[in-house]
């Protein structure tokens, strides 16, 4: 005989759905002001002062905190098999520590294996996370192989499972790795699909060689992972994926800059793009870089060497940190990641006698909130505001999930944190949430708590208690054609369009007056030609696209560059479409 179900009386029931936040300082990424928040039903109902509600409403006094939205971690890897062995962290230990740390929603990748399909991956992922997450989840998908199947998976998972962004691998060969031809096809499909590209940025092929010589040398533990990825190599890898991307117009999002050299070219890309009125670039670091460095990999214990193995590697340059910080600060980079992929020492010893086969990967899903604020805000490098933006504000507006999420407003889910900024804690394996039997961040002492984490409505983080709920977070979609990025895109295409018109009206004026140039004592003479006289050479004009673009500056990111040997295989080139605008192609590219 089954036990009959208790019912909770319906005006019990309200009560637990209803709350009032007071006296806090309400934050969005434009604003701080003195206000309350009514939440009903998992719902934001009213901002603001002097708010009328229900009696029965629960009240948390928020005086002296902040009341800001609940993070976004925009790059997790929860119970990932990667490098022969399954991260610890699966997705109720790794969603119930998000939560303990102030973020309410993470977006994971669905990784599939060379010649797997993209569709029954992302099905096994949601199988398995619906189940267990405490918090809200998306999925980036993993693009690690190439086919007709693909770029229809690609499509099926954006018109019906939710799905906006693509992740691709220039690392990792033979595992995810993909060629610059690849990396073509897949960006122009993201661009058709209204997707986001994401790319893991560093040239595998140069990794793999040297870490055969590395070997080959006698050099086997942690410190030959780093050596066989000098920062040149993550830089080379940025610049060429703005490059493939830019020729398709296609938006790109580079995960995990872990270095100065490869955060300077994304800036630069950025810089160019917003100039020059090419496709947006974004750029992600992690909040592992923000608090440690390379050092590590010297470090006497080889275990605490080994756990701190991530790829790309902590910079060996200590100022690394400053400088990535300060970045955030000025959206020369606009979100942080905790790429929270933990493995147990005793999986990382996989690789006792071979860096290459440490399993890659560290913690950060649960510190990352607090990591951020000690460094950037406590410290005064960035305002609240802008720390709101970096991890969780912006990531909503990528992943086109906001104001859902990301803000504070009405209409928006109530994933809410009320911070305390003075309150203090020190990060330990010893306390924190997560499986993994190490944290990088080992002893830090970090100002700024958060005292209450609101998900959907329900308090999940009282007063420093933790009380998330096996299965109560769900599966959020993220629609295409995001309005923050595609806008972007759309002005990128117009601006083209008007410079390259502008080709064709040169070209014709001349082949009327049939102008040849001639150059006599250092001077140019423009001499008048008949009209039977030989026309205009292709050679002059090509020379034409060279010259400054309708904004009156010099595009000194043109080159005659070839992307890879790839690219210019004339075995592939019948599969390659090149897109170009009325005219010809325009002179602003990145490259």
């Amino acid at each position: 005989m089954s036990t009959p179900v208790k019912k909770v009386p319906l005006h019990l029931q309200s009560a637990q759905n209803r709350l009032l936040i007071k006296h806090g300082k309400i934050v969005n990424v434009d604003s701080v002001v003195d206000g309350d928040v009514y939440i009903e039903d998992g719902v934001i109902k009213q901002v603001g002062s002097n708010l009328i509600i229900p009696g029965g409403t629960r009240i948390i006094d928020a005086r002296g905190k902040y009341v800001i939205p609940g993070g976004i971690d925009p790059h997790t890897h929860l119970e990932i098999e990667f490098m022969g062995a399954k991260s610890v962290d699966d997705f109720y230990r790794g969603t119930k520590a998000a939560i303990a740390g102030g973020t309410t929603m993470i977006i994971d990748f669905a990784l599939p294996k060379k010649g797997q399909s993209l569709l029954e991956t992302y099905q096994k992922y949601r199988e398995s996370a619906d189940e267990k997450v405490c918090c809200d989840y998306g999925l980036h998908v993993g693009v690690t192989w190439w086919s007709d199947k693909v770029r229809e998976e690609m499509e099926i998972l954006c018109k019906h499972h939710g799905v906006n962004s693509f992740k691709t691998f220039m690392a990792y060969k033979d595992v995810f790795m993909l060629g610059d031809s690849e990396l073509f096809e897949v960006f122009e499909r993201c661009k058709e699909l209204g997707a986001v590209a994401l790319v893991h940025a560093e040239n595998g092929s140069i990794i793999a060689k040297k870490a055969q010589q590395l070997l080959a040398a006698g050099i086997t533990g942690p410190e030959g992972h780093q050596l066989s990825r000098p920062e040149p190599v993550e830089a080379e890898a940025v610049g060429r994926a703005c490059v493939i991307a830019n020729q398709v117009n296609c938006p790109l999002y580079v995960v995990h800059v872990m270095s100065k050299p490869a955060a300077d070219v994304l800036v630069q890309a950025r810089n160019v793009s917003s100039a020059s009125g090419q496709s947006p670039v974004f750029g992600e670091t992690l909040v592992a870089a923000l608090a440690s460095d390379g050092k590590q990999y010297r470090h006497t214990c080889w275990y605490h060497a080994a756990a701190h193995v991530v790829s790309p590697p902590l910079s060996p340059d200590a100022d690394t940190k400053n400088r990535l910080l300060h970045l955030l600060a000025e959206d020369g980079l606009q979100l942080v990641g905790s790429d929270n992929c933990t493995f147990s020492l005793d999986q990382k010893a996989m690789g006792k006698d071979d860096f290459t086969k440490i399993p890659n990967g560290v913690n950060g899903v649960e510190d990352r909130m607090s990591v951020v604020w000690e460094k950037g805000v406590h410290s005064g490098v960035m305002d609240v505001k802008r720390f709101v933006a970096v991890t969780s504000t912006n990531a909503a507006k990528i992943f086109n999930i906001y104001p859902r999420k990301g803000c504070i407003a009405v209409g928006s889910d109530a994933d809410i944190v009320v911070w305390d900024p003075v309150k203090t804690r020190v990060i330990s394996a010893k306390t924190h949430n997560q499986a993994v039997d190490f944290n990088i961040f080992e002893g830090m002492e970090c100002h700024g708590v958060p005292e209450y984490v609101i998900v959907n409505g329900r308090v999940c983080v009282d007063e420093g208690d933790l009380k998330a709920v096996q299965g109560f977070g769900k599966f959020v979609p993220t629609p295409v054609y995001s309005e923050y990025v595609y806008e972007k895109v759309k002005h990128a295409e117009e601006d083209a369009t008007l410079n390259a018109v502008s080709v064709p009206a040169v070209v014709t004026k001349m082949n009327e007056l049939k102008l040849d140039i001639a150059v006599e004592n250092g001077g140019i003479l423009l001499e008048p030609k008949l009209a039977d006289e030989a026309p205009v050479s292709p050679a002059a004009e090509a020379s034409l696209t060279s010259c400054p673009s309708s904004k009156g500056q010099r595009n000194l990111q043109d080159s005659t560059f070839s992307i890879s040997e790839e690219l210019d295989d004339t075995a592939r080139k019948s599969c390659i479409r090149v897109k170009n605008p009325p005219g010809g192609q325009s002179s602003g590219g990145f490259w």
